[in-house]
């Protein structure tokens, strides 16, 4: 039965209806909570859906908003600001997907792509919650990251009543979400088990997908074909995991898939999005670039009315999450309320730039014509705009040699800077990283980060690449110049002793390098234990360090021009 409750918040007073079952066309019912303003006024409703449990949303209401590296921060909070969305005149609808929470059904594999379609369930839910006697049939979502994820697999199946959606720091092509560059990134296990910083998915009945298809003894021999990989092998968590998977069934399904494939594609958001027609608003904040890139590509393939919005580092917003709200009530005032707030009127496009911080506008991604021109690695850790003149054997390669973590906690990295800039000096887009390099292992990592360092040392982290060696194929077609494309669909091992060409991907941004700042260059095979940037990010938030010895020569000589080719504004 529903509970009907009406209490203050601040000076707001809320009536919620807690525990509505809402049924879905296979007879699974999902729970929701409604909250609104006490009288019986139809208003547009707000949907924000997830596995994280709507009791855990609840606390919105009563926790101060956190920021990283609050210890008190929970990446798992983010359906929004109820007391805000209700003091605006909506009505947030706040609920579980299936198999999590007080909803039923069961949620086979991540984002229940085994499963009933998510997108099949949220259209049920639109539907119902446009017919309800507290709605006035205009609906829209709200929430970040899961939640914004949720809205694209909603509004791909086109729900008569989803008006708009406004999404903010979803993730989206679910390969790219765990894998970048085909290197496996951990966040994804705290969103799932609940670690370091997340409260995690509120499991109930969830299951493998992986162990719904494969029979048992063939799933032993692919868990063993795994567990050869000497990076897995050689991280304890991984190994219990793949050992004993049931109670962390999901991450075993992201762990033993390490190639991109229909295993991702299947229901890939970005794909999905072609049938989006109604309005869509995307926010995103500088800092993690692999949202960043989704984001864009989201907007490059949606036909309806649009918004790109890309904000300012830090990388990680509040939890609960509050930011973006002013925005997402002039979206939704003007496309649910029919109140003309001026946001049609305004670019498409908005970049804030750091370093100057200024905010660009324009029709289009990137906000400004752009010409690629490359930095080239040199002598005495140098980038210059001039190539190396000298061969190898006079330009002789940097190099590091990393031992796994399992012998040291020591990090090794190789660095190269510009001189101090003269004047300002504006990038916009993505770029890519040539580096000709030779390892005495069969793979290794490439781990890249761009620097604005600062006079006296301080630094800002400006774009990221990464790149597992094995994963080094390119798809010519797709490859452009400063856009490089890995198909990430096998592994080739590396000749031990050869030199090869990697080409990093460097996930688009936006910094302008002020007068006396310079461009620093950081290469590694496995991250940093802690720095400036990764104290902003979960504790969880690193890739899967390398298990094995790796000696790495990186050569930049007139025969192995290694560069970086980055988008300078024009």
């Amino acid at each position: 039965m529903t509970d009907t409750q009406t209490f203050r918040a601040g000076e707001r007073t809320i009536t919620v209806r807690k525990d509505l079952r809402v049924p879905m066309r296979d007879g699974v019912d999902l729970a929701v909570d409604a909250y609104h303003a006490p009288d019986d006024t139809p208003r547009p409703a707000l949907i924000a859906m997830s596995a994280y449990g709507k009791e855990l949303q609840a606390l919105a209401l009563t926790t101060p908003p956190q920021r990283r590296p609050s210890p008190m921060w929970d990446g798992c909070i983010e359906a929004g600001d109820i007391a805000r969305v209700v003091g605006e005149g909506y009505v947030h609808v706040i609920g579980d997907m299936r198999g999590t929470g007080d909803s039923g059904g069961v949620m086979i594999g991540n984002y229940n792509f085994g499963g009933v379609s998510q997108g099949q369930d949220l259209y049920d839910l639109v539907e119902w919650v446009a017919a309800q006697p507290w709605c006035d049939g205009n609906v829209g979502m709200t929430g970040i990251s899961y939640f914004g994820s949720m809205q694209v697999l909603a509004a791909a199946e086109r729900p008569p009543h989803l008006k708009a959606i406004f999404v903010s720091g979803g993730h989206f092509d679910f390969y790219e979400t765990t894998y970048h560059g085909g290197v496996m990134w951990f966040m994804p296990r705290a969103a799932r088990e609940g670690r370091g910083g997340d409260s995690g998915i509120a499991h109930t009945d969830v299951r493998s997908r992986m162990r719904e298809v494969y029979p048992p003894e063939e799933l032993n021999r692919l868990v063993e074909e795994r567990l050869r990989d000497p990076d897995v092998a050689a991280w304890p968590n991984l190994v219990h995991v793949l050992k004993y998977p049931e109670n962390r069934e999901f991450w075993f399904d992201i762990v033993m898939n390490p190639l991109d494939g229909d295993w991702y594609e299947e229901r890939n958001p970005i794909t999905l999005a072609r049938n989006i027609d109604i309005p869509v608003y995307l926010q995103i904040d500088q800092g993690r670039g692999w949202t960043v890139d989704g984001h864009i590509e989201l907007f490059d393939v949606l036909k309806g009315p649009k918004k790109l919005d890309i904000g300012s580092y830090p990388p990680m917003q509040s939890r609960p999450w509050i930011e973006e709200h002013d925005k997402m009530f002039r979206w939704y005032d003007h496309w649910l309320k029919g109140i003309d707030t001026g946001i049609m009127d305004e670019p498409a496009v908005s970049v804030f730039v750091e370093g100057s911080r200024e905010v660009v506008t324009a029709a289009q991604w990137p906000p400004k014509e752009i010409a690629h021109r490359a930095l080239h690695l040199r002598p005495r850790h140098r980038l210059s705009f001039e190539p190396e003149p000298m061969g190898a054997e006079y330009a002789a390669p940097d190099g590091f040699y990393q031992a796994p973590l399992t012998v040291t906690d020591t990090v090794q990295t190789l660095s190269w800077s510009t001189e101090p800039f003269e004047e300002p000096t504006e990038l916009i887009g993505t770029g890519a990283a040539h580096l000709f390099a030779e390892i005495d292992q069969e793979d290794t990592n490439f781990i890249l980060r761009l620097w604005d360092e600062a006079p006296g040392g301080r630094r800002q982290l400006v774009t990221t690449g990464y790149l597992k060696a094995s994963h080094r194929e390119l798809d010519e077609e797709r490859t452009t110049e400063g856009d490089p494309y890995h198909p990430h669909t096998r592994a080739v091992p590396v000749e031990p002793g050869a030199i090869e060409e990697y080409v990093l991907r460097l996930y688009p941004f936006a910094a302008t390098f002020l007068p006396g700042h310079r461009l620093v260059a950081e290469l590694s095979n496995d991250e940093p234990l802690a720095d400036a940037h990764n104290a902003l990010l979960p504790p969880d938030a690193f890739h899967l360090p390398v298990g094995r010895p790796v000696t790495h020569k990186i050569y930049r000589d007139a025969a192995h021009p290694s560069r970086l080719v980055l988008p300078f504004t024009v």
